[in-house]
C-alpha cells in the first residue's frame, strides 16, 4: 500500500461439502455431534465457508491482499473424489476447484494461494483420494500454488522479501492400521483393499502408509533446516496444517537456531492467535482451521466469535501486524511480529 505495508491473508480448513457448499457437520465433544445436538446455530454453521469468504472478500477491497496462505483441507469429507493413482487433475478436479475455490473466492482466487495438503486432502480416514491431482492442479493453474507435498517460495515485495516453507506434518494422523479408524489416514476399516497411491507419488499399501508418511515428515525436518539456515530473505515462515503445539520442540528450536518468525497452521476448527507462544519458546503461530468447511470446535456464538474467520497479515521489512478477522469483519485478536536474529 502507499504506506509500504504488504497484506497477505491466512485460511484454512475451508472446503465445505460439495455440491452445496454445505458445512462438513463434525462432532464437539463426547456424543455431541452436529447437526443434531452440538449447539448448532443454523445461519452460521451450515454455511460457515461463504459467509468467511464473504467477509475475506468484503475486506480484500480494502487490504488488497498480495496473496493467500492456505494451510489446507481443502475438500471435505475425504478430499477429491478421484484415484490417487494420477498425478494429472483432470476433469472432476477441475470441477471441484470451479464449484468449491473459483466459485466462492471469486477474485481472491485470481491471486496466489500458497498451500498445503491437509489430512482430509488425503481421504481423511484412508490414503488414497486425490491428493496427487491437487498437485497436479498447480500446474495447469499457475495461482493455486501447490507443486509438490512439500516447497518454498520466496515472495518479494517493494523493500523486502519473505520465504515461506510449506510442510506436510499429516504424519501426526497416520497410524497403524487398526488404531484410531475414525482418525487415522492409514486406517483399515475405510481404505479399500489393495488401495495403492504408488503411481501417484504415494503409499505403496495401506501396511506401508504409516511408514511412508513418518519416514517423509522426517526428510522434511532436515530439508527445513537446511533450507532456513541457506535462506537471505528477511522474513522466513513455515505454512502447514497440522496446529500450534503439534511439534513444538522442533519448532522452538528452529525459532531459536534458525530464525523461524512465525509458524502458520490449521486442523482446529476455531482461529486462535498464540503471540510469543511460552510453549514454543517465543515463536508466534496462529491456528486458522475456522475456514467453513467443517463445524467449528465450539458453537459460534454470534458474528464476532472466533470460531469462523480469517488472518490479515500486514507486513513490511520491520515488523508484521497479524489480525485475526471474524465473520463480522471486526478484528478480535492482534499481535506484532519482529524478525527474528539469527545465530
Amino acid at each position: 500500500d502507499g504506506d509500504g505495508f504488504t497484506h497477505v491473508f491466512a485460511v484454512g480448513d475451508w472446503g465445505a461439502t460439495l455440491p452445496g457448499h454445505y458445512t462438513a457437520p463434525n462432532k464437539r465433544g463426547p456424543g455431541q455431534k452436529c447437526p443434531k445436538n452440538c449447539g448448532y446455530v443454523r445461519g452460521i454453521d451450515d454455511r460457515a465457508q461463504i459467509l468467511v469468504a464473504n467477509v475475506m472478500k468484503q475486506r480484500a477491497g480494502i487490504s488488497n491482499p498480495q496473496y493467500v496462505l492456505n494451510v489446507g483441507d481443502n475438500f471435505y469429507w475425504s478430499g477429491v473424489q478421484e484415484n490417487c493413482g494420477s498425478a494429472h487433475a483432470d476433469g472432476l478436479t477441475f470441477k471441484n476447484f470451479a464449484e468449491g475455490w473459483q466459485g466462492v473466492y471469486g477474485g481472491l482466487a485470481n491471486k496466489p494461494w500458497i498451500s498445503c495438503l491437509g489430512n482430509h486432502d488425503y481421504g481423511g480416514w484412508q490414503f488414497n483420494h486425490g491428493w496427487p491431482q491437487q498437485i497436479g492442479y498447480s500446474f495447469v493453474n499457475r495461482n493455486w500454488v501447490m507443486p509438490g507435498r512439500y516447497y518454498s517460495r520466496v515472495m518479494n515485495h517493494p523493500g523486502f522479501s519473505v520465504e515461506y516453507f510449506v510442510i506436510d506434518t499429516n504424519a501426526f494422523d497416520a497410524k497403524s492400521p487398526d488404531d484410531d479408524p475414525e482418525h487415522n489416514i492409514c486406517g483399515k476399516m475405510h481404505t479399500p483393499n489393495g488401495a495403492t497411491c504408488a503411481a501417484g507419488g504415494g503409499p505403496a499399501s495401506l501396511y506401508s502408509c504409516k511408514d511412508w508418511f513418518w519416514q517423509g515428515y522426517n526428510q522434511q525436518k532436515g530439508w527445513l533446516k537446511a533450507k532456513l539456515a541457506a535462506s537471505r530473505a528477511d522474513w522466513q515462515v513455515v505454512v502447514t496444517h497440522f496446529p500450534c503445539g503439534t511439534d513444538a520442540g522442533f519448532f522452538r528450536m528452529l525459532h531459536h537456531s534458525y530464525g523461524l518468525d512465525l509458524l502458520v497452521t490449521g486442523h482446529r476448527h476455531d482461529q486462535e492467535l498464540w503471540s510469543n507462544s511460552g510453549m514454543m519458546g517465543g515463536l508466534t503461530c496462529f491456528v486458522t482451521g475456522g475456514g467453513g468447511g467443517i463445524t467449528s470446535e465450539h458453537p459460534p456464538h454470534g458474528m464476532d466469535s472466533s470460531e469462523y474467520g480469517f488472518f490479515d497479515l500486514t507486513m513490511s521489512k520491520a515488523k508484521m501486524h497479524v489480525e485475526l478477522v471474524a465473520l463480522n469483519g471486526n478484528v478480535i485478536k492482534s499481535s506484532w511480529v519482529y524478525p527474528k536474529s539469527r545465530r
